[in-house]
């Protein structure tokens, strides 16, 4: 099931309100109100959220932009435009498999 939040302020509002947790979340770091950054902060400010992973999807794939995104809490990086293989694999590095469905 997927979830989409038209901003950030809307993704931390929805992490705060949806149970159980998400399995994993998409963050992009440029959205219309607070960036994937800002929103990862105030996510991980929850103690509730500390274990879901939030991994950035952003065309910003300088080292310091990974780095930026790790040091806000987020567990791993995929640039844009997303390779569908590479994003299922980064899924797969980072979800409960229990918790994984296979269609």
């Amino acid at each position: 099931i997927v979830t989409i939040a038209s901003g950030g302020l809307e993704a931390v509002e929805l992490t705060q309100r949806t149970f159980p947790p998400f399995d994993a979340i998409l963050m992009d770091l440029q959205m219309p109100d607070i960036d994937g950054i800002e929103a990862t902060r105030r996510i991980r400010n929850d103690p509730a959220l500390q274990i879901v992973p939030i991994i950035a999807m952003t065309a910003n794939v300088m080292a310091t932009d990974k780095a930026a995104c790790l040091e806000a809490g987020m567990v791993d990086h995929v640039s844009k435009p997303v390779d569908l293989d590479q994003l299922i694999a980064t899924l797969h590095q980072h979800i409960d498999p229990e918790r994984l469905e296979i269609a």
